[in-house]
């Protein structure tokens, strides 16, 4: 579709709320959902022709990154018109290294196409993404994919895939089968019969004889699963009585819409099959704008509302920010506010198709738009035009399961990196950049090894930097086991005035977690009350780097006595005596090298729970026990202590024993003393000795 000029708008059409449609297709990886969209845009003319992963020619996956892949890696965008009214796609990644990619535009949806192919390996995967649609009220209908290889019935396939949902399944319709292949369709609301036509809209068809007693049957199954939610209906059907066809639609859209049933519609996006009625059930039973407004929890309001849903960094436009017009309209050159009342003005206004940006002037209630260059407004950001707007639905990222330290090959590219970085970011919010000034590392952390690799493909692809990794350094430790007294004497002459300073200190052990204490037992005046300061100073230095070459913690020093000089005696000499005196006197308290410790909750499949608890134990966890995860029928949640240095990579051994949906959470719970073999490997690796 071209460039559209004109605003948008939404009315009511025989009861059936038109305009703008803003229309997300979801699945698991694999599940075909850039080949539906290719589809769905074939079918409304959008494009002339239906492209295919293969050729690398679909409008979906048009970054490097995914063609490299040959996998989504990021929200795809595009736009067609459909019986008169338009229908923005957002493809949106399966991978669950890329869920965080739809966490910014699922709030903006009127209806999600959840893509599924009958696999049962796939379930889980379904699960966690009907769970993130579920949570936020968003309506959803399955397109069971792929019907052409479908090898079960479907009423085996329910019964596989409906683990996966908290609300019934109601199947649509039901397939035509010719020696072993879907030839074609039964709609079980028309009760009318298709036959499908390669990459054409289907033939209707008299219902077959033969296929007349299953079609009968279908039918009441899925009318008696409508009836629990509809008295009159439930009459009909005890009565014996053929329901009325509008009260059907009407049941089949408003549970859908309510969250209380699951229709299942079913095709095959590769040879065009069930596409026309895909999309006759997106106009008529999708709801509008006005629905998701209220979803959202947007009162009435005469202004302009904007919910940011992605943000993106082009070679030529700049930075994008896509967005949904909740209410109102907006015009290239507009100003408008954010939540704090600062102004972003629009610089160009845009419709996306893929990785195209065709300029537009204005667009209206439901539009889904590119804004140009608004410099500071991020994804989930609500915006007005007149007055701030009420946050709708602020982003809240997962927290990251990976990571890695990078460092740019050359020096001079530093700057360029952390610019190149912040973009990373701001397009994709699951990632997180940490500086960690102690261990002067830039880490990179995201939801899995795949996510990471993508982004480090973005820095030397579209932002052309060559870049080092490496794995992040462990925050280790260590502390002292024994007391010791130690005096030292900072004595330096050079001409003029000299440096003189003479402390006596006392080290003691603390409790794990006390951290550090300083204290002074001075009398008489031996070292004088302002030089107390610079001696503390000394100490903290020292213990910056102890004797095994680690920050030193959970100790005591006492300054217990010392002297001064009356005219060479400074804040330095004095910092200096302690900085000696502490290093004379570290290796004297018996030293160990402490490693940190984390409270990790895997969340998984409870079929792959004892397989988790091995993965915990090889890499010296303590498991903890698990529980079933709440709100999660079939999910456990194990519960560990891992040490940190264990836990590196921890996430692709998950991944990799649950079919690619496990995740976890994690959080710094205590410091532990290592020794052994383990602690000479890790000095060993620092280049230091045991003391």
């Amino acid at each position: 579709m071209g460039a559209d000029s004109g605003s948008g708008g939404g009315g009511f059409n025989g009861g059936r709320e038109t305009g703008p449609r803003c229309i997300g297709i979801v699945g698991p990886f694999g599940s075909g959902k850039t080949t539906l969209l290719e589809a769905l845009l074939a079918r409304t003319g959008a494009i002339q022709r239906q492209g295919t992963i293969a050729a690398g020619n679909t409008v979906g996956d048009g970054a490097p990154e995914a063609r490299a892949h040959a996998m989504s890696v990021e929200v795809n965008i595009a736009e067609a018109e459909y019986l008169g009214e338009r229908i923005t796609f957002l493809d949106c990644p399966g991978a669950v290294d890329f869920l965080g990619e739809s966490a910014g535009v699922l709030p903006g949806l009127d209806l999600a196409v959840v893509v599924v192919e009958a696999d049962e390996k796939k379930v889980a995967a379904l699960q966690v993404i009907l769970k993130q649609l579920e949570d936020q009220g968003i309506p959803h209908v399955l397109f069971l994919n792929k019907i052409d290889k479908a090898s079960l019935r479907m009423r085996e396939v329910l019964q596989m895939l409906q683990p996966a949902s908290s609300v019934p399944l109601v199947l649509r319709q039901i397939p035509i089968w010719s020696e072993g292949v879907a030839t074609g369709y039964i709609d079980l609301a028309l009760e009318r019969a298709h036959v499908y036509r390669e990459q054409a809209e289907s033939e209707v068809i008299e219902i077959p004889g033969e296929e007349v007693a299953r079609e009968i049957e279908a039918r009441f199954s899925m009318l008696e699963t409508l009836a629990d939610h509809d008295d009159v209906l439930m009459e009909a059907l005890l009565e014996d009585a053929a329901p009325d066809r509008e009260r059907v639609f009407a049941d089949l859209s408003g549970e859908m819409r309510e969250g209380m049933i699951l229709p299942v519609l079913f095709g095959s996006a590769e040879h065009g099959h069930g596409i026309g009625r895909l999309l006759k059930a997106i106009r008529h039973e999708a709801p509008g704008i006005g629905a998701t407004a209220a979803r959202l929890g947007l009162e009435e309001r005469g202004d302009t509302v904007l919910q940011v849903l992605k943000t993106v960094h082009t070679l030529h436009a700049g930075k994008l920010s896509v967005a949904r017009v909740l209410a109102g309209s907006v015009g290239d050159a507009d100003t408008l506010q954010r939540a704090d009342g600062s102004p972003a003005r629009v610089s160009g206004l845009y419709t996306v198709m893929g990785q195209q940006a065709l300029k537009r002037e204005s667009a209206g209630v439901g539009d889904t738009v590119a804004l140009g260059k608004l410099e500071g407004v991020l994804t989930g950001e609500t915006l007005g035009l007149e007055h701030p707007a009420p946050q709708l639905a602020p982003l809240a990222p997962a927290q990251p399961v990976l990571a890695l330290a990078v460092r740019p090959k050359e020096r001079r590219d530093e700057v360029k990196l952390t610019s190149a970085l912040a973009k990373l970011v701001e397009e994709d919010p699951s990632l997180v950049v940490t500086q960690l000034q102690d261990m002067t590392e830039t880490l990179v952390e995201g939801q899995g090894e795949m996510h990471l690799r993508v982004a480090l493909e973005r820095l030397t692809g579209k932002y052309g930097l060559s870049v080092e990794t490496g794995d992040p350094a462990v925050p280790y430790r260590e502390t002292i086991r024994a007391t010791a007294a130690v005096r030292s004497r900072y004595k330096k002459q050079s001409g003029g005035h000299g440096q003189f300073g003479d402390v006596a200190l006392e080290i003691q052990p603390l409790g794990r977690g006390d951290g550090f204490v300083f204290t002074d037992t001075i009398t008489g005046g031996v070292v004088p009350k302002q030089y107390i300061s610079a001696v503390r100073a000394g100490v903290e230095e020292a213990l910056q780097r102890g004797t095994l070459g680690f920050p030193t913690v959970d100790l005591a020093v006492t300054l217990t006595d010392g002297s001064y000089h009356s005219v060479d005696s400074s804040d330095q000499a004095f910092r200096m005596a302690a900085i000696q005196a502490m290093r004379e006197g570290l290796p004297m308290c018996k030293p160990v090298l402490l490693e940190p410790v984390h409270e990790v909750t895997i969340f998984c499949p409870s079929d792959a729970t004892a397989r988790i608890n091995g993965i915990v134990s090889a890499r010296r966890g303590q498991l903890l026990g698990f529980d079933a995860r709440a709100g999660w029928p079939g999910w456990d949640e194990v519960r560990a202590m891992m040490p940190e240095a264990e836990i590196g990579g921890l996430i692709i051994e998950l991944r990799s024993a649950t079919a690619g949906v496990a995740s976890y959470s994690k959080r710094f719970d205590h410091l532990a003393e290592l020794g052994g073999k383990a602690a000479d490997q890790v000095l060993a690796r620092h280049g230091r000795k045991a003391a």
